[in-house]
């Protein structure tokens, strides 16, 4: 992991795409806040490429996709090739949104760590962070 230092999880909440509604993620981020992690939220409209990025200079543990507008296995896709590329595959990846459980499996077959669809609480995503944290220090 590359957040290894002492001190709260960093985690990087990103809307990858052209989606531009972001309530949901804001309130991702402030939960994640609230449980104790040290979050970095990007804003709407992120290129895959500035989202890694992001990820590394702010040397985050999980990167967190927020994505509603249907193109969220293309975009994991995207973010997870460019950890890749970059030498930055122990950063976990997450998603959430507007996903159909038809397309969960994809998700994790391409590598995403955990998946959030529509209707997740908010104590579920805590805990499956923490899980997905917990399961990369091992």
């Amino acid at each position: 992991m590359t957040s290894a230092s002492s001190g709260p999880t960093r985690v990087l909440v990103a809307k990858p795409g052209l989606d531009g509604h972001d309530r949901g993620a804001k309130i991702v981020a402030r939960t994640l806040r609230d449980a104790g992690f040290e979050v970095i939220y990007t804003g709407i409209r992120q290129k895959v490429e500035d989202i890694v990025s992001t990820a590394l200079q702010e040397d985050v543990a999980v990167i967190g996709l927020s994505i509603l507008s249907g193109a969220h296995v293309a975009l994991t896709a995207r973010v997870i090739e460019g950890l890749h590329a970059v030498d930055a595959a122990d950063i976990a990846v997450v998603v959430g949104g507007t996903i159909p459980q038809a397309d969960v499996p994809k998700l994790t077959a391409l590598g995403a760590a955990a998946v959030f669809p529509t209707g997740t609480s908010l104590e579920e995503l805590v805990t499956g962070v923490r899980q997905v944290v917990a399961k990369a220090e091992v």
